[in-house]
């Protein structure tokens, strides 16, 4: 495996990323999954609320984030995938704010990635199943963006990378974007086969997948090679809480909530030779902060049984 991961999100400051980047060097991590959607909010998004730190020239931009891609090299951690600010584009929001997020945020989110030398960078489809009557309309909507950042990707050496979603309809969870792994499959073939370059990938979380249901191996085997990234993260199967692999159990056994021997399977049968890497932020802000090392440590620890398993 190429190493293990953790989102930057609540490690990492602006006012002295070396600390932070430090920190994760120090307990165990190799690489960082650099949360660029922390400087977007999606709780402000949906309030059609947009703040103005993309409204920066890229000059400015890359002067900003100078000290952390430094303090990363410094500390010897690869800056390994990025998410992409999202929503994308919010169904009932204003115009103006979508298509800020079409012309600013977006394009800017991938000269950040370049600019950091980060490989992947996974973007959220469009949720727009219940306007439009069907999944393969909401991916042609979906399309018409990827259309549109696949130029850059192929000139800049990224890999764009869709995710497995849910959404949520009258109160219950359903599958959202990309749930079907035969349709992803087709559709990343047709991506970079028309672009003649790697263009499109995916990222398999396993959150999301436990919330609808999804069988990790099967998806895992299909995807193959297309596997770029993953997003490892644990809840109860009833709310996307993104906290620390086994903690949740189904049954007064202790049978885990999540098929982590499905995920096992899958990924070895798949080839992936990526980073684990935990989408476990909000766990650090669950626990008291003068545990945080060792809740970093317990993380690593994880990802090392995972390659073991592996």
């Amino acid at each position: 495996m190429a190493g293990i991961g953790v989102q930057t999100k609540n490690v990492i400051s602006d006012k002295d990323p070396s600390e932070g980047f430090r920190l994760l060097k120090e307990t165990g991590f190799s690489d960082a999954d650099f949360s660029l959607n922390g400087y977007l909010l999606n709780t402000d998004l949906y309030r059609n609320t947009v703040n103005k730190f993309f409204d920066r020239s890229i000059t400015e931009l890359e002067d900003f984030f100078t000290p952390h891609k430094e303090a990363a090299k410094k500390a010897g951690i690869a800056i390994s995938q990025m998410h992409m600010p999202y929503p994308v584009y919010i169904p009932t929001g204003k115009k103006e704010v979508n298509d800020y997020l079409w012309n600013e945020a977006a394009p800017k989110s991938m000269q950040i990635c370049h600019f950091l030398e980060c490989p992947y960078i996974v973007v959220h489809g469009f949720k727009l199943a219940k306007y439009l009557g069907s999944e393969d309309a909401e991916w042609e909507r979906t399309k018409q963006f990827l259309d549109y950042l696949a130029p850059m990707a192929k000139e800049m050496g990224i890999v764009v990378c869709i995710e497995n979603l849910y959404d949520n309809i009258g109160g219950h969870l359903v599958e959202g974007p990309c749930c079907n792994v035969h349709k992803a499959v087709a559709r990343i073939d047709e991506f970079n086969d028309r672009y003649g370059a790697e263009v499109l990938g995916f990222c398999f979380d396993t959150g999301h997948a436990n919330l609808v249901g999804i069988d990790f191996e099967s998806f895992l085997v299909g995807l193959g090679a297309r596997l770029k990234v993953l997003h490892i993260h644990d809840n109860d199967g009833i709310s996307d809480l993104h906290q620390i692999p086994f903690t949740f159990t189904k049954t007064r056994e202790n049978r885990s909530s999540t098929d982590w021997e499905g995920f096992f399977r899958g990924i070895r049968k798949s080839g992936y030779q990526g980073t684990f890497s935990f989408e476990t932020a909000p766990v650090l802000s669950a626990f008291p902060s003068e545990m945080k090392e060792d809740v970093l440590r317990f993380l690593v620890r994880i990802g090392r049984y995972f390659e073991e398993q592996i």
